[in-house]
């Protein structure tokens, strides 16, 4: 994906000014919708590294294989429960669909060391 391609997380901005520049540490998320969107552009455009490393370390698998999942299409966010700067955790709800259907979680994240991380999620019919 080219910096200047639209953000597959759904905003209206280009990759390269959106997600990328947290994908590549230039900043952090500033709040857990912030990193969801991350998130979910970082596994759209096989970017394993970036999802591990913003996973809560209680929390995140051992190693995390990205290559074999499904092509993402689109991501809605449905709502967002605290999470804002200043807050330490935070819940999103969101729709993300693919090529083999949807997957529709609520996502619970939490500041550790000023960072805001995924802590885990539920999935939703």
């Amino acid at each position: 994906m080219r910096s200047t391609d639209p953000c597959p997380c759904g905003n209206d901005s280009v990759f390269g000014h959106c997600c990328l520049p947290l994908h590549v540490g230039e900043h952090q998320a500033a709040g857990a919708e912030e990193l969801m969107r991350a998130r979910y552009s970082a596994y759209a455009t096989g970017n394993p590294d970036y999802v591990w490393a913003s996973w809560h370390p209680r929390t995140r698998p051992a190693q995390l294989d990205i290559d074999q999942g499904p092509q993402w299409l689109g991501l809605r966010i449905v709502d967002t429960v605290a999470g804002r700067p200043g807050d330490d955790q935070g819940e999103v709800e969101f729709i993300a669909r693919h090529d083999e259907g949807v997957l529709h979680e609520r996502s619970r994240f939490s500041v550790r060391a000023g960072r805001w991380f995924y802590v885990d999620g539920d999935l939703l019919p």
